[in-house]
């Protein structure tokens, strides 16, 4: 008798000891709903912004970043929002505007309602160099204050894969974050464009945590190797899950920084139906 009490004792103890441990084995890697780049959806925001917003609704994504007004005035598209409970948290422009049309980026980009206004390219041919980057990191400040003084806005710069060509102990792309002023611009992590140059995404989030606002949520196809180029076929691009990065790695790194807004961008023509995976992949994705 006493063993049995003896036995039905331990057998609570180790009962409770391990309801924490299966609780924490489902705890989600990622209890967020991400927003929409609208370059994924870009053909068919070519043809009928309002019936692609309902799409992108109807898939549970109210935040989108605009990189393209699409014919519309941005008056018109925050209108198409505003009727649909969805907002523009970020928009996105390209260099030349940004430093020449500064006035105009910011305004456009407060009439659409968004926080952020981000740079996904550096013109530039050949090799990224450091001449190039001191460029860049001038042009950036002027950019970013302007935005922010004038507009209140946020300036980020998105990653392409061409700034990590090696300077000194680091890259290029240390270089930009080290001289850049944090008040005035900060960054947009492309995952898989700090991944195909031989980055580490998790890594490099765990070395800026403060620097990284936003982030572009996307993966390469398996076997595709990665250069400098900043540039790889569409196709390439496929659902959360299926291809090379360590999405869960990422994504604990990626919730310990100061990143605002999660997108998930898609450029393969097969969106449509990759879209769904990677929504339902982040929605069922446990520790």
């Amino acid at each position: 008798m006493l063993k049995f009490k003896h036995l039905v004792i331990c057998s609570a103890i180790l009962s409770a000891i391990s309801i924490p441990l299966f609780a924490q084995k489902g705890k989600l890697v990622f209890p967020r709903t991400p927003g929409m780049v609208s370059y994924t959806y870009r053909a068919s925001f070519a043809k009928d912004p309002a019936a692609t917003l309902d799409t992108i609704k109807a898939l549970g994504i109210t935040d989108i970043e605009f990189s393209n007004l699409f014919g519309k005035t941005a008056a018109e598209l925050r209108k198409l929002l505003d009727d649909r409970g969805m907002k523009c948290s970020s928009f996105g422009v390209s260099y030349p505007d940004a430093l020449n049309k500064t006035a105009e980026v910011g305004q456009n980009a407060k009439t659409l309602g968004a926080s952020f206004v981000r740079v996904a390219w550096v013109p530039h041919e050949g090799a990224f160099t450091l001449a190039m980057a001191d460029k860049t990191v001038s042009d950036f400040n002027q950019i970013g204050k302007k935005l922010k003084d004038d507009f209140g806005l946020s300036f980020c710069y998105h990653n392409h894969g061409y700034e990590f060509e090696k300077h000194e102990n680091g890259t290029l792309f240390d270089y930009i974050v080290q001289k850049t002023d944090p008040k005035y611009v900060n960054f947009e992590m492309d995952i898989l464009w700090t991944f195909f140059p031989g980055q580490d995404p998790a890594a490099l989030l765990k070395k800026y945590p403060k620097r990284f606002k936003l982030m572009h949520l996307k993966d390469l196809r398996k076997g595709v190797e990665g250069n400098m180029s900043g540039g790889t076929p569409v196709t390439n691009d496929v659902a959360l899950g299926t291809g090379q990065l360590d999405l869960p790695a990422i994504l604990t790194a990626a919730l310990k920084t100061d990143i605002e807004h999660f997108y998930i961008e898609d450029e393969s023509p097969s969106y449509a139906t990759q879209v769904p995976q990677t929504i339902a992949y982040l929605k069922n994705l446990k520790h």
